[in-house]
């Protein structure tokens, strides 16, 4: 009875500490929690990029993406168009990363399709794939909006529906609008949508 009542408590305790360690719908961090950074990831603009080099930024967007997933790429003229909003006030940068290994994915297609698609922000390639782990992406494209002091401040979807035709609900927006007025949003988290991540997975070896 005893070692039923300890297992029992033992699995409350992890529970409790598995919802605290993460968000809503991410399983590595939650709002307010540090920015994991990247460091000399190579862009498609063949230059090195790092988080620390937009430290004159009020807000920083990450969206993990990729050229193989059509919902990802559905997405690609509304980041443009973001971009283009927030030129005039340079508060504001969107940074893209890459970490899917398959041959459509890889940074020499990137730089095509940065190229044809004529993208003015860095299109990032993690060939380790551990940046998004770090933030515990798994669909692309997934959004992040870190504050002035690089915290978490909203994580998920841009908004309520993939075709733009559709969508009603902008949470990107806001969530960006709140951090540069230095407050909080009031929709920190939402469901991002999209193809799922293309993580390497390890085979385990079979025992003899």
């Amino acid at each position: 009875m005893n070692r039923l009542v300890f297992a029992f408590c033992w699995l409350a305790a992890w529970m409790a500490a598995s919802v605290l360690q993460a968000g809503e719908f991410n399983p590595a961090l939650k709002i307010g929690d540090p920015a994991p950074a990247w460091s000399n990831l190579p862009g498609t603009d063949d230059q090195t990029h790092s988080l620390a080099d937009l430290k004159d930024k009020d807000a920083v967007v990450v969206v993990f993406t990729c050229n193989s997933c059509p919902i990802a790429t559905d997405y690609e003229d509304r980041l443009i168009d973001f971009v283009r909003r927030h030129a005039d006030t340079g508060r504001v940068a969107l940074v893209a990363i890459n970490v899917n290994k398959i041959e459509e994915d890889s940074l020499p297609n990137m730089k095509k399709r940065a190229a044809a698609k004529h993208f003015s922000f860095p299109y990032l390639y993690d060939d380790s794939q551990k940046i998004a782990k770090d933030y515990g992406a798994t669909y692309t494209p997934e959004f992040f909006v870190l504050d002035k002091n690089r915290r978490i401040a909203f994580m998920g979807g841009m908004d309520d529906n993939n075709d733009p035709r559709l969508a009603k609900v902008n949470y990107l927006d806001p969530a960006v609008a709140a951090v540069l007025a230095g407050e909080k949003p009031q929709v920190a988290e939402a469901q991002a949508r999209g193809c799922m991540i293309r993580y390497d997975r390890k085979r385990r070896r079979k025992t003899p």
